[in-house]
């Protein structure tokens, strides 16, 4: 059956609650063929989440709801083992008894914060470095990941490329791991363009997918600026208590980024991925769809991600196009794909932004 992890926002909630409520789902779970595996509660936060296995949405809210009236606000299909990876455990962990001694109460928070991590493009590596060097960089690159994470208590969600998402429940512990890891890597990293953004937040939100929304905050801050940077979330920023070292030859590596520069972000990230495929799409488009006027647009873009929409679009389409060159398609179905005009004007925006044709790209192992 498949596996469903749910959000419950219930303020004031206490740990007790959360125990009992978890045990009246138990009573009653076989008479809607779920099984509770286990529980998160966040005193602070007013939050719980329920992993249950199920055999479908519509059975956990039911079960939910007669045993305790406590309706998801918010429920997802997901992974045990992604479960496992971010969250540490798929079961209960070790608690404490109450009066009660059927009753398991335990205060364990499914916060996290989370580090992507990410490089140029190993193809175009191995172009601007040579095949040998690009590998030993890449293998450095993840040997000091591992050990930073192991260090750091952080624990290691998804190696995909040339990206890492680890989770933390520290956010000092995930900000000293970032910085160890560009530290250690400063040479190496300017090489490989390594960028890092921390984010924090649940697990389940609007995101159909574990932690999504965070993760996606997380890539979009890691990719605006200069590369050999922490670009870290407003969230993370109001927890963390700096400590002075942050810098690396007298270049402060952290990017602060305030709510409102996050909101834009977000909105302007989200309006470029859902229309980049568009080659009739223009700034005015933008500009109606995010209710912002050209000149306001220009500004804000120029200000957060170092680039005016026009040439923010082209750098998405040109990075989207990496991955489509890795498939089947030929340069004319990429460049379409990708939102371009015409294909001659993919390849001379290609050959003008990474020096080397789409066609040696894609030919490139």
């Amino acid at each position: 059956m498949p596996i469903f992890m749910d959000c419950h926002i219930v303020p004031g909630i206490e740990a007790q609650n959360a125990a009992e409520a978890h045990r009246e789902d138990l009573r009653i779970q076989d008479k809607f063929g779920c099984r509770c595996m286990t529980y998160w509660v966040d005193e602070e936060r007013g939050s719980a989440f329920c992993l249950v296995d199920g055999p479908d949405e519509v059975s956990v809210k039911k079960m939910h709801d007669m045993a305790h009236g406590l309706i998801p606000h918010e429920i997802i299909q997901v992974n045990s083992n992604v479960v496992e990876a971010f969250l540490g455990r798929i079961h209960d962990p070790e608690g404490y008894y109450g009066v009660d001694p059927d009753l398991k109460i335990f205060n364990d928070p499914a916060f996290r914060i989370i580090m992507v991590s990410g490089t140029k493009d190993t193809r175009l590596q191995k172009k601007a470095l040579g095949r040998e060097k690009a590998a030993k960089l890449m293998a450095l690159y993840h040997e000091m990941m591992r050990s930073a994470l192991q260090e750091y208590e952080g624990r290691e969600v998804e190696l995909e490329g040339e990206g890492f998402i680890a989770s933390f429940v520290s956010v000092t512990q995930a900000v000293r791991c970032a910085l160890a890891l560009q530290k250690g890597l400063h040479v190496a990293g300017e090489l490989i363009d390594l960028r890092i953004g921390l984010n924090a937040g649940m697990p389940v939100s609007k995101s159909k997918s574990l932690f999504g929304n965070t993760i996606e905050m997380a890539k979009y801050l890691s990719g605006i600026g200069p590369g050999n940077q922490i670009a870290i979330a407003s969230i993370v920023r109001e927890i963390y208590k700096e400590d002075g070292q942050n810098t690396v030859n007298g270049k402060n590596l952290f990017k602060w980024i305030g709510p409102t520069d996050e909101s834009f972000l977000g909105l302007l990230m989200n309006t470029m991925a859902a229309n980049w495929q568009n080659p009739d799409v223009k700034v005015g488009d933008f500009c109606r769809q995010m209710s912002m006027s050209k000149s306001k647009l220009f500004r804000r873009s120029t200000e957060i991600t170092g680039m005016s929409p026009n040439n923010l679009l082209r750098e998405y389409r040109l990075l989207r196009s990496l991955d489509l060159l890795k498939t089947d398609r030929n340069i004319f179905q990429t460049a379409f794909d990708a939102g371009f005009t015409s294909p001659s004007y993919f390849t001379k925006c290609f050959q003008k932004r990474f020096d080397i044709q789409p066609l040696s790209y894609q030919k490139e192992q």
